[in-house]
């Protein structure tokens, strides 16, 4: 066992998964840089879930990256592996999407995103327009400059402005590449305005998770690979927390995280994780 700067801040070796993770009983699981990176799968992290689950554990999958559906997430998983159940996939474009139709039913929208999401936005009832009132940024790969003027224009004019996710990079097989925080970054410091941001590490989505499981936070485990959104979430509101160091963290930046962003637990990767199951 590697000691850190507190006593429960350390790569584990030689637990037992139990010893760990007590009776938790949900485990939440980030996606990009946790479980896989693009369409690379960390194979030890299929063989995790499948364990949780003959554990009679529940598993959910959250990712941030809203430029995809959760359907779209869901298919994905299952050709990797990892057999998603209904209902077991959610994203940051999911619990912006139950805000506006709980809190801003019948506003239009201008939406900077993909038209994957515009699609799920329309289907969800969700008017989008040029002459809106309310702008919303999100992960946009078909990003253009068009886009982005329009929304600081609107956002100028006292449109509200929302960010389904505050992530500054996605990681890739390629690398990192500008994310959902990073644009939205563009409008803010072209107007001086900072989003309302949805997603982790933000209350929205916790409640979201809470009530579409029906498992308190107490009894939860969260898995990511971001100190700012995944571990912040866990830290925010009492959830164990768990760092893999196979996306946008490394061992430094963790050994120097602040407070409310300082995981319980640290692991190399899943592989390591997946190691305590037979201990």
């Amino acid at each position: 066992m590697t000691t850190m700067n507190s006593d429960r801040l350390c790569v584990l070796v030689g637990y037992g998964i139990n010893m760990i993770f007590g009776d938790k009983k949900l485990f939440v699981f980030d996606m990009d840089g946790t479980l896989c990176i693009g369409e690379k799968v960390f194979p030890e992290a299929v063989a995790f879930i499948h364990k949780l689950r003959e554990l009679g554990r529940r598993v959910l999958f959250f990712t941030n990256n809203a430029s995809h559906t959760s359907d779209y997430y869901t298919e994905k998983l299952r050709r990797m592996g990892f057999a998603p159940e209904r209902g077991e996939v959610m994203t940051a474009g999911d619990v912006t999407a139950e805000f506006l139709l709980a809190h801003r039913r019948g506003r239009e929208v201008f939406l900077v995103g993909t038209d994957e999401l515009k699609n799920d936005f329309c289907r969800r009832g969700i008017v989008l327009s040029d002459k809106a009132e309310i702008v919303v940024s999100s992960f946009d790969t078909s990003l253009t400059y068009y886009k982005l003027k329009h929304a600081c224009d609107l956002v100028r004019g006292g449109a509200e402005f929302l960010c389904t996710h505050p992530d500054l990079n996605c990681p890739t097989e390629n690398g990192f590449i500008p994310d959902s925080g990073a644009i939205a970054s563009l409008i803010t410091v072209c107007t001086g305005v900072t989003p309302r941001f949805f997603g982790k590490p933000y209350e929205d989505t916790i409640n979201m998770i809470c009530e579409h499981t029906g498992f308190g936070v107490k009894e939860t485990v969260i898995f990511g690979d971001r100190l700012y959104t995944d571990i912040a979430l866990g830290k925010r509101v009492g959830a164990e927390t768990v760092l893999v160091l196979t996306g946008e963290t490394d061992l430094e930046t963790a050994r120097h995280a602040k407070e409310n962003e300082r995981p319980d637990y640290i692991f190399p990767s899943m592989k390591e994780i997946c190691e305590q199951m037979s201990e």
